[in-house]
């Protein structure tokens, strides 16, 4: 039976160790040099701190030894110039080290994050062609390209900046704390007063405005859609003159994003403008307080500059500690998106059989299929075809004509029953290759946005000139191709745009025969060609009796007439089989169809000759 969508998804954690494995010593290292660099940046303020003190006491004993030893090779006799311009170089340079770093962390993670995606972005892709058909049904196309794009774009900005900018305030504090407290414990107290009201006040915004970020995107997946819609379907819109309601429809949703994403940035902004306010006050506290502080005579001025350089360093980046949480709540949801697609069950891969080649000897046995809960699509179908027999195939629409065929190919898995050819049961071969003995040609084909010949090679990339000419010939195309500006290198435009529906038709039957299959399936793949061309094709059919077991579904009973058998279908049941000659004139459903074909034809002709 058909693999069952799971709901669950692995935890987050699991994926991230997936995800990272191969790029774990990048980040490590990237890691180590944005501590270093956070450490740094940690001794800048402590040299402009023996720096000023130096310039307002004016007294050396404020000054870092080390900085003093190397102001003292200058032989110069003011001895403040050489200590300055030495504090102000070592400032530089720390801050050029801490700036290196950084690069090189951003580097580092950027090289790590980017691979990850591509490993990801393959992943999803792979995965996506191994998934049951079950899987494409009950999603959609527009949602798919979300989670493969806009979600790991998420996971990726997450894992290329968020942590490592939430690891960089960890440090600073880590380093900061002590520092100030040593300096003066009093007034590190004041150092934090609002410290922790902002952090708390931006992991409790953006955790309530998580469901306003997830309304924004979801209405820009609703935008993306409707375009991915419209330009897939334009020809449409056009031919029946939609487009002022496609453009109505396309302006509603683009409202919806816009206002949605107004108010995002509205209460964004409240918040941001918020919080400056605090930032700016607890860095006034500790102005105040520490002036206060400087003149009572408990510090100096060159702690109180230390104060406010480290209380600036934190105090902004506390203000995206709300952000890089929601981020992180992001990424998780764009994980759990992911993992919808990755721990999808996917297509078994049986064993390839030993055989060369399938003869084409194929038996339906007792065949049930069903989607969902709903009513059987084929209900318990059984008949023998012999190898090189053509067999067409009539019914109603919805009849299971075409399920029948898609159950052959194992896109549809069978609810009860066997397909067995030569004698194989198709639930236990490889499916991969079971389809590489099949050629089919669907009523809507799909063509590539490619040259006449690489859509061709689709069939068999190794073809020869010979085999591509021999294949259009035979499809009744190669005249057409030679007419063609480029010929076989010509472009045919998105799923064949530039082609005729007939044209497209004889492309897809041209690449199936190139293909020399056992089994070639025509999906009633002549309905958009001309009787002259049918004609033509089926006296190229004709002459290939024998090679292939062909099946031919069809709703023209003239494409039926040659064939060895006809299998008539009827609310997902066998109901006739037989020949042409014996089911026409046998009472049942092909019956009534030849009668009402012939009162058609009738009908045409009589018209046809009352305009003559």
């Amino acid at each position: 039976m058909e693999a069952e969508v799971p709901t669950h998804v692995q935890p987050t954690r699991q994926t991230i160790l997936r995800l990272t494995r191969g790029h774990r010593l990048r980040y490590a290292a990237a890691a180590l040099l944005s501590t270093s660099g956070a450490m740094l940046m940690l001794l800048v303020p402590l040299i402009g701190k023996h720096a000023l003190n130096v310039i307002v006491e004016r007294d050396f004993s404020f000054a870092n030894e080390l900085l003093l030893i190397v102001s003292g090779w200058f032989m110069i006799p003011q001895a403040l110039l050489p200590y300055l311009v030495i504090s102000a170089v070592a400032g530089v340079v720390l801050t050029s080290v801490s700036m290196t770093c950084q690069f090189g962390r951003d580097r580092l993670s950027a090289v790590a994050s980017e691979g990850i995606c591509q490993r990801l972005r393959e992943t999803l892709y792979d995965r996506l062609h191994h998934v049951p058909m079950k899987f494409f049904d009950e999603s959609e196309t527009g949602d798919l390209v979300q989670r493969c794009s806009s979600d790991i774009e998420t996971v990726r900005v997450f894992m290329h900046s968020d942590v490592d900018e939430a690891g960089r305030m960890l440090l600073f504090l880590a380093g900061m704390i002590p520092v100030l407290f040593w300096h003066n414990a009093s007034l590190a107290w004041f150092a934090f007063i609002l410290m922790p009201v902002l952090f708390f006040s931006s992991f409790f915004f953006f955790k309530s405005i998580t469901k306003l970020f997830q309304i924004t995107d979801e209405s820009e997946g609703a935008l993306t859609s409707v375009i991915q819609e419209n330009l897939t379907g334009i020809r449409v819109v056009r031919a029946f003159a939609r487009h002022e309601y496609e453009e109505d429809r396309f302006e509603k949703r683009n409202r919806a994003f816009r206002d949605n994403y107004v108010r995002l940035n509205k209460v964004l902004a409240i918040y941001w403008g918020g919080t400056d306010i605090f930032a700016m006050m607890q860095i006034g506290v500790v102005l105040f307080v520490g002036a206060y502080f400087y003149l009572q005579g408990l510090i100096n001025i060159g702690e109180l500059f230390l104060f406010l350089m480290y209380v600036s360093y934190v105090v902004w980046r506390i203000r995206h500690v709300g952000r890089l949480i929601a981020d992180g709540g992001k990424a998780v949801v764009a994980l759990k998106r992911i993992n919808y697609i990755l721990n999808t069950t996917s297509e078994a891969e049986q064993p390839i059989p030993d055989v060369t080649r399938l003869t084409g000897d194929i038996e339906f046995e007792d065949v049930t299929i069903r989607f969902g809960t709903g009513k059987d699509a084929l209900d318990g179908v059984s008949v023998r075809i012999h190898a090189g027999e053509t067999i067409g195939i009539v019914g109603a629409p919805g009849s299971g004509k075409s399920t029948l065929l898609r159950g052959l190919l194992r896109v549809h898995e069978l609810t009860s029953g066997c397909i067995r050819v030569d004698g194989l049961d198709i639930a236990t071969i490889n499916r991969k290759w079971l389809r590489n003995n099949i050629g089919i040609v669907l009523q809507e084909p799909f063509l590539y946005s490619r040259s006449v010949r690489d859509n061709l090679l689709v069939g068999k990339e190794d073809a020869t000139d010979t085999e591509l000419f021999d294949a259009t010939n035979e499809a009744a195309l190669h005249q057409s191709i030679e007419s063609f500006s480029d010929g076989y290198e010509s472009m045919i435009g998105e799923r064949g745009v530039t082609l005729s529906g007939g044209q497209r038709q004889r492309l897809a039957l041209a690449r199936a025969l190139l293909k020399e299959p056992p089994i070639l399936i025509l999906d009633d793949a002549l309905s958009a060609v001309d009787t002259n061309t049918e004609n033509e094709i089926l006296d190229s059919l004709e002459a290939r009796r024998g090679k292939h077991t062909t099946f031919i579904v069809a709703h023209r009973l003239s494409t039926l007439r040659s064939v060895d058998r006809i299998l008539v279908f009827s609310h997902g049941k066998l109901v006739q089989a037989g020949s042409h000659d014996e089911l026409s004139h046998r009472p049942g459903p092909y019956h009534e169809l030849c009668q009402l074909q012939d009162l058609m034809d009738q009908s045409i002709k009589l018209e046809s000759l009352g305009h003559v």
